[in-house]
């Protein structure tokens, strides 16, 4: 099917333009033009391509506005985390993931990398009827919302660096890495030559998963030209314990383990030393940078800027959800920056926006999305230009330094209208999320 839209303005490779004509076919973008509207669709404000969130852990969402309140840090925090993780089922999470994602699409977000590791049932007994009932539960999520997914299935194997999983822990575990590569490999085969699903693989982190089981991992993501993620020295405890274990940070175990890679991303990198900063961009390493989450767990600001320079691509992830909305990724990014070196202007307008763009998605194994142009995944989305926080200015900057997540009045991803006046298709996207999480409490 056919459909035409005329943009007020869009963003396109060359810059932003006015009236802009795009047409769709199928789920992809058949001609752009510039025009007058006709008889096409009004998009008003300016329209840009599909977001990617590129680091997700979609249960998470029901921690917010919970472990915001009194003192601690990640530590403490991880533990409220885990008694939401003890209490999801294949019917829960489906449910909740569908809310979740609901809430992204209704930013503007068309492509989520989910990065899964609640596998199994209590004690970590796999599934009868299927092994990957989790992830099943969370692609039929993602599609019911309207969103791509990278199912990026996480080989999680101990509690600490030396320590062996306990109690809700054993949910993630699959023994060791040949057993979770048997069982990701089933998941790839359930969802091959399915365009709108990748299966990716993740390392949940050297605190997660000992140096010897990770080669098993990197060779699933050569093996079926997938993402492979890892969470990097989030924490300095995490380096200071891989340090005492290993002689070597989190960066060089990964490195001498062949973890690194164009298809590889660094999620969070927080505490990097020189030599991380240059193995990562020497190997083409994407960086992942999740700054409320960083914030909100007092992690700390990661040196994106000088990994941009050594050569690693930038893109952005709402990780725990604190916040769903990758203009505030965006320009936090910036302004941490800002804090950390007392200067202002580290990245441009247009450079953050692809941050969250056509890098998220091609970092997703989504190449052929994150940009307005002919033969490119059809996601469109428009941003209104004339709410209190946008009035009065203009251009890329008016998006990714002033609008918020609740601008976005309408989403085609995919060729679907998934999101129009605000609203989502399938109705009142908080009514939905309440209903999930008060199910977990």
């Amino acid at each position: 099917m056919s459909l035409t839209y005329w943009c007020e303005r869009a963003w396109l490779p060359d810059g932003v333009a006015d009236d802009v004509l795009v047409e769709i076919d199928g789920t992809r973008i058949s001609r752009i033009e510039q025009g007058p509207p006709g008889s096409a669709e009004r998009l008003p404000g300016l329209t840009i391509p599909g977001l990617a969130n590129a680091h997700s852990h979609a249960f998470h969402r029901a921690l917010r506005g919970t472990t915001q309140r009194g003192q601690g840090d990640f530590w403490t925090w991880r533990e409220r985390m885990y008694e939401v993780a003890a209490r999801l089922d294949p019917r829960s999470y489906q449910r909740l993931a569908t809310a979740v994602y609901a809430e992204m699409a209704l930013a503007g977000i068309t492509c989520v990398g989910e990065f899964h590791y609640l596998h199994h049932d209590q004690g970590g007994r796999p599934y009868p009827d299927d092994p990957n009932a989790m992830g099943h539960a969370l692609i039929s999520a993602a599609r019911a919302a309207g969103l791509r997914i990278a199912l990026l299935d996480t080989c999680y194997l101990s509690g600490g660096i030396g320590v062996p999983l306990s109690d809700v822990q054993l949910r993630f575990g699959d023994g060791d890495s040949e057993r979770w590569a048997a069982r990701a490999d089933m998941l790839a085969a359930a969802y091959e030559g399915q365009p709108d699903v990748e299966i990716g693989a993740a390392i949940h982190s050297v605190r997660a998963v000992p140096p010897d089981q990770m080669p098993a991992v990197a060779e699933f993501s050569h093996r079926h030209a997938a993402p492979l993620h890892v969470h990097v020295s989030e924490q300095r405890a995490e380096n200071t314990a891989c340090v005492e274990m290993y002689a070597a940070t989190p960066v060089q175990v990964l490195h001498e383990r062949g973890a690194l890679g164009p298809r590889s991303t660094a999620v969070h990198a927080t505490h990097l030393t020189d030599v991380d900063i240059e193995l990562l961009g020497q190997s083409g390493t994407y960086l992942c940078m999740c700054p409320t989450t960083e914030r909100d767990l007092a992690d700390g600001i990661g040196p994106a800027r000088a990994a941009a320079d050594r050569g690693a691509r930038i893109t952005l992830g709402s990780d725990s959800h604190a916040v769903i909305d990758l203009f505030e990724e965006a320009r936090g990014m910036e302004l941490n920056e800002r804090l950390a070196s007392s200067k202002r202007g580290h990245w441009p307008a247009a450079d953050l926006l692809a941050a969250a763009t056509g890098e998220g998605h091609t970092s997703l194994g989504f190449p052929d999305a994150g940009l307005l142009v002919p033969g490119a995944w059809a996601d469109l989305v428009s941003v209104r230009l004339d709410s209190v926080r946008t009035a009065g200015a203009s251009g890329l900057e008016a998006v990714v330094f002033a609008a918020t997540a609740a601008d976005v009045h309408s989403v085609v991803s995919g060729g679907r209208r998934v999101v129009a006046q605000g609203r989502h298709v399938l109705g009142d996207v908080a009514a939905l999320l309440t209903e999930a999480i008060e199910e977990l409490r």
